[in-house]
């Protein structure tokens, strides 16, 4: 099951008010905001500094970055980032290993019960993190970000995007407009019950949902890549989409929801 929820400018009283009662009638106790970065050299200090001014005086949080063998100066940058900011963790990979075993380690090490997760590359916008903590709701285990609106990449990327939106959904039936987009909210201990595999991440909204779970999806805003180039080709992500997509259907396929009543003494 899906539902589509409206933004509503998080600095708004309004808004402000949702995410308090967000935040007291369903228990968040401690946010982690997982970033994976492979060789953003450039933009740590602005994302962090982003993060920081979004969730000020909202939630409890932290922030973790997965800095996933990088070749550049993010080590670097993350190593003086800590020196100013009490929230941050860091966590190296050795060697590159991808972006879901990035985001499964720094949700491994998190202390929230609840995780949210944005691209490195600065084009989700951490303002809109607020909205998505006011979607909550009983029975939600992850909102996604939906880019409804004008998509801050090359014509190639968008186009290839839709078709992928398209083909995923109509096979998996998740009815989720963009699994693609980084910017997500989800429970911890739901995700740590997932059948965790590469690209995994792709897929939240099946795989919760394949565990009993709803999903939403709220329009977020999307913003040019702030410094570098993407990490992702157009063939590549293609190639391996499609095996994935076939594992999917072959995993959908074979789980059972049994309906539970303990016996009353």
């Amino acid at each position: 099951m899906i539902q589509h929820a409206h933004s509503t400018p998080s600095n708004t009283p309004d808004a402000m008010a949702k995410i308090r009662q967000a935040h007291h009638t369903h228990a968040i106790q401690r946010l982690s905001v997982v970033v994976p970065v492979h060789n953003e050299a450039g933009n740590i200090a602005p994302l962090i500094a982003e993060i920081e001014a979004a969730l000020n005086d909202v939630v409890p949080f932290e922030m973790l970055f997965i800095n996933d063998g990088s070749a550049d100066a993010t080590s670097t940058e993350l190593t003086h980032a800590m020196q100013q900011h009490a929230r941050l963790r860091v966590i190296h990979h050795v060697h590159s290993c991808g972006q879901s075993t990035a985001l499964r380690t720094g949700i491994q090490h998190a202390t929230g019960d609840w995780i949210a997760t944005l691209d490195g590359d600065g084009q989700n916008d951490p303002a809109d993190l607020p909205t998505l903590i006011a979607a909550i709701a009983p029975g939600v285990e992850l909102i996604g970000g939906n880019r409804r609106h004008a998509r801050r990449d090359p014509w190639i990327k968008r186009i290839s995007s839709v078709i992928a939106n398209t083909v995923r959904s109509r096979l998996l039936h998740d009815a989720t407009p963009d699994t693609g987009c980084g910017l997500k909210l989800f429970q911890r201990a739901a995700f740590l019950d997932l059948p965790y595999f590469d690209h995994m991440h792709r897929f939240l909204p099946a795989l919760i949902q394949r565990r009993g779970g709803q999903v939403l999806s709220v329009p977020v805003n999307h913003r040019p890549r702030g410094h570098g180039r993407s990490n992702y080709g157009t063939l590549d992500r293609l190639a391996v989409g499609i095996v994935d997509l076939i594992g999917m259907m072959w995993l959908l396929r074979r789980v059972k929801q049994p309906k539970v009543v303990e016996q009353a003494r």
